[in-house]
């Protein structure tokens, strides 16, 4: 198991209820996401299907979830989409 930060932005921050908070995952993005929606079932879980992330300041772009490992200690930032330029 990995213990770090999980941060919500704009969207995700309202449907989270929560700016950041921790999380513990087995051992890849898509762990950590799943126990995020465990913990926000409802509109979260929507918003969460169009966002993009940020794993210890990397884009995950197209990689698969389950692909995309965690360190102990990192940041996994969750963005929605943002409106304007």
């Amino acid at each position: 198991m990995v213990n770090g930060t999980i941060r919500y932005w704009a969207a995700a921050k309202a449907a989270a209820g929560v700016a950041e908070e921790p999380y513990e995952a087995a051992e890849t993005l898509a762990d950590a996401l799943e126990a995020a929606r465990e913990r926000h079932p409802g509109e979260l879980v929507r918003v969460l299907q169009r966002c993009s992330f940020l794993v210890d300041g990397a884009p995950v772009g197209t990689r698969r979830h389950e692909t995309v490992r965690l360190a102990e200690g990192g940041t996994v930032e969750v963005l929605p989409p943002f409106a304007g330029g």
